[in-house]
């Protein structure tokens, strides 16, 4: 196995204090200027970042973006693709649905202020304003000891540190042209927060399968049969395959209106799908307090990569 950490964008668990996530759609009017655009964007977006970082050292800013199947291909219909880059297809279970939604540019943006996650987007959205529409942006937020909006801690099961890295990149073993990209499934929920709330707490850990205050895990005969950290999971084969996600909490709480947005970063998309085929197939709990409203597939470059774009040789 041979993977590159130096040449890999910030797919690493990392939620950040102040989070946006925007998703873009090309305009398709005229394929060689906007080809053009995202080649001075790869090229630019280094340097944006790597300012940001040095005028506030210690605002912990990360950066991921990446296309959507249909936006390599229209982009860039002569060259290899990633081996798993395609359309997410919607997941219909018994009882609720993990659509399927459009989007050709995905970024995911984070810091311990919103002032830098603003300042880099503003910058990027100056170069790629011209040739995109906006799909969705959504603002994300640390919600309290970094649990999920649902009060649980969120992502102790995720890989953590450099460890990670073997999770979410792409082997050079497995795609050499791709090695050190990444997956990233994006998926925001809408949350019945009152419903949720009316649950009594015994009940609300019997959905996750954890405690609520102290976060150990319940034994099994404890937890709901379609419980969130049972059905969730890949054990393909007897093996359990990790991805790094984040449950990142937003809300307009005068609107009643609360969810989350979900970012799994992985090596291979097919243990993110069987993880959502699981929930969605055998009806996961947690998904009677909880609407998917989007899903959509990137791939998020190396930096190798990103410097093809930029130079056009891809």
């Amino acid at each position: 196995m041979s993977i590159n950490i130096k040449d890999a964008q910030d797919v690493f668990k990392d939620a950040g204090e102040s989070v946006d996530f925007v998703i873009l759609n090309l305009k398709r009017e005229n394929v060689e200027k906007e080809r053009e655009v995202i080649a001075e964007f790869a090229d630019l977006q280094n340097s944006i970042i790597n300012s940001m970082r040095i005028r506030n050292q210690n605002d912990q800013l990360a950066v991921a973006w990446g296309f959507s199947s249909d936006a390599w291909d229209y982009l860039f219909p002569n060259a290899d693709k990633p081996r798993e880059l395609a359309p997410f297809k919607e997941i219909k279970g018994p009882k609720y649905t993990a659509p399927s939604t459009p989007g050709d540019l995905f970024f995911h943006v984070r810091a311990k202020i919103n002032a830098v996650v603003y300042e880099v987007l503003d910058q990027f959205m100056d170069i790629l304003r011209p040739i995109t529409t906006v799909v969705d942006e959504t603002h994300g937020f640390r919600y309290l000891e970094g649990r999920a909006i649902v009060g649980f801690i969120d992502g102790t099961e995720n890989p953590a540190g450099v460890e990670s890295m073997d999770y979410t990149l792409i082997d050079s073993d497995d795609d050499p042209e791709f090695a050190n990209g990444s997956y990233a499934f994006a998926q925001k929920y809408n949350h019945n927060m009152d419903a949720w709330k009316a649950l009594p707490t015994d009940e609300q850990e019997k959905t996750i399968g954890r405690r609520k205050f102290s976060d150990r895990e319940l034994e099994e005969d404890e937890k709901s049969p379609n419980a969130h950290n049972i059905v969730s999971k890949d054990e393909e084969g007897g093996v359990e395959h990790k991805i790094v996600r984040m449950n990142v909490p937003f809300s307009d709480p005068s609107k009643d209106h609360t969810g989350t947005y979900f970012i799994g970063y992985s090596k291979s998309f097919h243990i993110t799908n069987t993880m959502l085929t699981n929930m969605f197939t055998k009806s996961d709990r947690l998904l009677d307090f909880s609407t998917a409203v989007t899903g959509t597939m990137f791939f998020i470059p190396s930096k190798s990569v990103l410097e093809k774009i930029a130079d056009g040789d891809l």
